[in-house]
């Protein structure tokens, strides 16, 4: 009899699909919803949404309160078991009187009870499908997909089962009254529990009974050519067709489910919510990192570290974060730090366009109802205040913030894909830019041949396209320019680069080359360049931080002409207290008026080659030098000088610094000198790769410092020197470590 009552009691549970549209047809535009303040909830939907199982109202709400109703949660089991390609067998079957062919949920009804066997209908033979479905109904039918029967479980329904489940973790985070009704939001976070808890006979999870599961990776997301992507640290799967991540679970530590027959992504399943969390770094070490609120972590030197879309480990990695830099811990029982993500995790998946000087309208959507969100705009700390017409913002949900991008793209519009109507793609001065859903409206408006402004986020996706004149979104795209007579590339200070062709005189490729331009075209395949000059005007005040009167920004570009074109150096590397304005060639501003950008004459002398000296000396029977010795300079793996006579003297195996002069066919050393040495620098004075501090004063750090193991005679990375010992000998010129030697 117990039996049978129970039998009974779990017709009471079916699957809903929490959809105002059928699951499956949702197109591949990013999905966000407006009425979900809870991120744990936020996230669940995420998961489930691209699996299938749920969604959100036409009006762009999830509605997270709204009760269920039996044939709803009975749709949702269907695609929680990955069983839509079994539904065509159970739409021309009846089984419950009340539930004809013509009724909505037909078929899902009739697989869920004959074909999956994990609900059956009432004593007078009826299924009720609008009737409310509740939590322990729902937990029954979930416990039976899990592979439990009612003889394993015993006791009094809903009780028994709901004590089971809380013990096999199907219930964590929600509510325990088995009477109650259940709702969207418990319905999500219950079926993502489902996907993480172990089947009846143990050893694997209800995700691997989907597909082949990938588990411990680290998830960021991309949409390509219309795909929906998900990037992990273990390469990139193509979702299923027709879904594409919003962004929402970017820098989570999960699983990975994978579909046998395709090879497509079904979804990602994050580990368990409360084991990860998103702080700022203070300061990091070899076995700890601390907060900006003073907790203390410990880390293993071989913990995971996904960062800039690359997995590596704590112990190379920690050297180089920085003091502000916001990261995402994985937390394990002891509090110990399992993983690390480093930065916002992933491409923009949907983005606002500002319209107005000073709004923020639409922030608040796209931050899908989280709150308490920092703006930064082009790298910088912002307010409403500082956003203009034609701002693009995006927002990242690891760090929570509001990115703002300022970026803007005009030239011949060269070509799209698949089609100008509805393009996901779009090439403009020969690069191929990616069209973010919400931007096709605006950029199907124009056809290949138009002159056109790109709107671009801070990853360089498009977000939206306005008219190239008449509008105040005019280009603002400078980079540093490599021309030849007939082709030019340009790689421009957002991050992207662009080619086309040319036509120049010699004079006017001397005069472009390595120099900064503002780029732009009027035909295919073709780009106009101009070299920038001029600008706002004023002497620099190093110490002050300012040109003439205007402020610099936060973030200031500074580039030196050594002659060879331009190199990036940083305010600390200008020796002078002030540099006049004869020898600034450009200065521009950003939207506040701040120099934002400077090109200089050479004021760091890093037109030298610094390296160890090769140097042989001729000399007579009696010992008398005779003639002129031989010099090079070895200054990295396979990168030596040529040999030149000199008279100079000095010791082989020296760190110095010579320039090379042409006249005409030949080759002479200009200048040497001997660079400062700093003995003993410890590790610990190091600040990220770019700076390292000595005795009070910080030295810049370039990307290319040459360094050398004197013990094993090799030359090592920078990193390879600092793990090999506790401090270094640094050589240093007007402020720039030219040279690093260990051992």
């Amino acid at each position: 009899m117990k039996r049978r009552i129970i039998t009974f009691l779990l017709a009471v549970c079916m699957t809903v699909s929490l959809l105002a549209v059928p699951a499956g047809a949702a197109s591949g535009a990013t999905v966000t919803f407006s009425d979900i303040g809870d991120r744990s909830t936020a996230m669940a939907v995420e998961s489930l949404r691209l699996l299938g199982v749920l969604d959100g109202y036409g009006d762009g709400t999830f509605r997270p309160g709204t009760v269920l109703n039996r044939a709803q949660f009975c749709k949702m089991a269907v695609y929680a078991m990955n069983g839509s390609s079994e539904l065509s067998r159970y739409r021309t079957v009846t089984i419950f009187p009340d539930v004809k062919l013509s009724h909505w949920a037909a078929a899902y009804i009739n697989m869920a009870a004959k074909g999956k066997d994990i609900i059956s209908g009432y004593a007078d033979g009826r299924f009720h499908p609008d009737r409310t479905v509740t939590v322990g109904q729902a937990v029954t039918i979930l416990m039976r997909m899990l592979g439990y029967k009612d003889e394993d479980i015993g006791g009094i329904w809903p009780d028994s089962y709901m004590a089971e489940a809380a013990t096999v973790g199907l219930t964590e985070g929600v509510s325990t009254n088995g009477s109650a009704g259940l709702t969207r939001a418990q319905a999500a976070r219950l079926f993502l529990n489902l996907l993480r808890t172990q089947t009846k006979e143990g050893g694997t999870t209800f995700a691997s009974t989907l597909g082949q599961t990938v588990q411990g990776v680290l998830l960021s997301a991309d949409t390509e050519g219309g795909e929906g992507r998900l990037r992990l640290s273990t390469g990139t799967y193509t979702l299923t067709e027709g879904k594409a991540s919003n962004g929402m679970l970017n820098g989570m530590k999960g699983t990975l489910i994978v579909d046998s027959k395709s090879g497509r992504a079904l979804t990602f399943v994050p580990e368990d919510l409360g084991s990860s969390k998103t702080v700022v770094l203070a300061s990091a070490k070899a076995t700890e990192m601390t907060d900006t609120s003073g907790n203390t972590y410990t880390v293993k030197s071989d913990t995971q570290v996904f960062q800039n879309g690359e997995a590596g480990s704590w112990g190379e990695a920690y050297t180089w974060l920085n003091a502000g830099t916001s990261v995402t811990l994985y937390l394990d029982a002891a509090g110990n730090v399992d993983y690390v993500f480093v930065g916002g995790g992933g491409n923009a998946t949907s983005a606002v366009i500002v319209y107005e000087k000073g709004s923020t309208a639409g922030f608040a959507s796209l931050a899908g109802g989280a709150t308490g969100y920092t703006i930064y705009k082009n790298g910088v700390r912002a307010s409403s205040g500082d956003m203009r017409k034609y701002d693009v913002a995006t927002y990242s949900a690891v760090t929570n913030s509001i990115r703002v991008s300022d970026t803007r793209i005009t030239g011949y519009y060269e070509d799209c894909s698949p089609n100008p109507s509805e393009p996901s793609k779009i090439t403009v001065l020969g690069h191929e830019f990616n069209v973010l859903p919400s931007a096709m409206q605006t950029v199907s408006k124009f056809r290949p041949g138009d002159q056109i402004t790109l709107l671009l986020t801070e990853d360089n996706q498009v977000a939206g396209a306005v008219e190239a004149t008449g509008t105040t979104a005019s280009g603002n795209a400078i980079g540093i320019a490599e021309v030849s007579s007939g082709s030019a590339t340009v790689n421009l200070l957002c991050g992207i680069q662009v080619k086309g062709s040319v036509k120049l005189s010699a004079s006017d490729v001397e005069r472009l080359n390595g120099q900064l331009v503002r780029v732009s075209s009027n035909k295919k395949d073709g780009l106009s360049l101009t070299r920038l000059t001029g600008g706002v005007s004023g002497d620099l005040d190093v110490e002050n931080g300012k040109l003439g009167s205007r402020e610099l920004a936060e973030n200031v570009i500074i580039f030196q002409n050594d002659g060879s074109g331009l190199t990036a150096i940083s305010l600390s590397q200008i020796t002078e207290a002030k540099v006049p304005s004869s020898q600034i060639t450009y200065a521009g501003t950003d939207w506040a008026d701040r120099v934002k950008v400077i090109v200089l004459n050479s004021v760091t002398g890093s037109g030298y080659i610094f390296g160890r000296a090769h140097y042989t000396a001729n000399y007579d029977e009696e010992g008398n030098r005779v003639g002129n010795a031989q010099l090079s300079v070895e200054y990295g793996e396979g990168k030596t000088t040529a040999t030149f006579e000199t008279g100079y003297v000095v010791r082989n195996g020296d760190i110095v610094g010579i320039t090379i002069v042409t006249a005409g066919n030949t080759q002479r050393i200009g200048s040497l000198i001997y660079p400062d040495e700093l003995r003993n620098v410890p590790n610990a004075a190091w600040s990220g790769k770019g700076a390292v501090t000595v005795n009070g004063r910080t030295y810049t750090v370039p990307a290319s410092l040459p360094c050398y193991n004197r013990e094993t005679k090799e030359w090592v990375t920078l990193t390879e020197a600092r793990a090999y010992a506790d401090s270094a000998t640094l050589y240093v010129h007007q402020g720039v470590v030219r040279f690093l030697e260990v051992g």
